[in-house]
């Protein structure tokens, strides 16, 4: 059996930044089991597999050891092999998920993801959250990661964590996040209990994200950047039960998985 995929650098428009994803485009599914021992011989952050349902695709997402419910950056790279590899004509991009439904559109040179919004509920800091950090937190709130927040981007920038430590906490993962100096906000993402150290940049965190600065801030239209080592620059909507995510997506490989 021969599989074709696509690697694309979303959330930039060069290649080796923003955040890498694999796809897969399948005529049908293939075993579950299968698809995440693909999933971990890539070794990236997420591997996107999607299949033509209906009018529109099923997505499904699997990091190198578990399958998750949501990811921003491999709905984006998935789309834009769609729309430049496979030449998808339509304005939009529907996608069936375990998140629901979800979209992709092209406008002025970006895709921007319409997903759910989900508003971070506050949770008491425990110390735990602090010592596995290495860093003084401020507010701390619940999504299904861990939403932390920190005084400064400089503090985003010189966060050291201790994977074990964090690994231990509840949740996919902890967001840590602040104020940016030329942007809305910036953040960074870890979530080493499911395989992934640090994120490179993190479309589904900006769901809880954009709602949290957009209360914050005062304003619905916002620009953040994850300060990953690679990084990665997001343009952001709140649209009442929706937040509306852009970035630019690159293809940087395409080859040929032989089982």
């Amino acid at each position: 059996m021969q599989l074709h995929f696509h690697q694309v650098d979303a959330f930039s428009d060069r290649p080796f930044a923003g955040n890498p994803a694999m796809v897969y485009h399948l005529e049908q599914w293939l075993d579950d089991g299968l698809m995440q021992q693909i999933a971990a011989e890539h070794n990236l952050a997420e591997t996107a597999f999607v299949v033509a349902e209906g009018e529109g695709y099923r997505i499904r997402w699997f990091t190198p050891s578990t399958e998750v419910p949501l990811c921003g950056h491999a709905t984006l790279a998935t789309a834009h092999v769609l729309f430049e590899v496979y030449g998808e004509k339509v304005p939009r991009l529907d996608f069936q998920s375990r998140s629901g439904l979800l979209s992709v559109t092209r406008e002025d040179g970006y895709l921007w993801l319409d997903f759910p919004r989900i508003d971070p509920q506050p949770l008491a800091a425990p110390v735990a959250v602090a010592e596995a950090l290495g860093c003084a937190v401020g507010e701390v709130y619940q999504t299904k990661e861990l939403l932390v927040v920190l005084a400064s981007e400089q503090a985003v920038r010189d966060c050291a964590p201790d994977m074990a430590a964090l690994a231990r906490l509840p949740g996919l993962g902890v967001i840590v996040t602040a104020p940016g100096e030329q942007h809305d906000f910036v953040s960074r993402y870890f979530a080493p209990g499911i395989g992934i150290p640090e994120d490179p940049v993190t479309g589904s965190t900006h769901c809880s994200l954009i709602p949290y600065w957009a209360t914050r801030l005062g304003k619905t239209e916002l620009t953040a950047f994850q300060r990953s080592a690679r990084g990665g620059e997001l343009f952001c909507r709140l649209e009442g039960e929706r937040v509306k995510i852009g970035g630019m997506a690159r293809r940087v490989a395409s080859g040929t998985l032989m089982l």
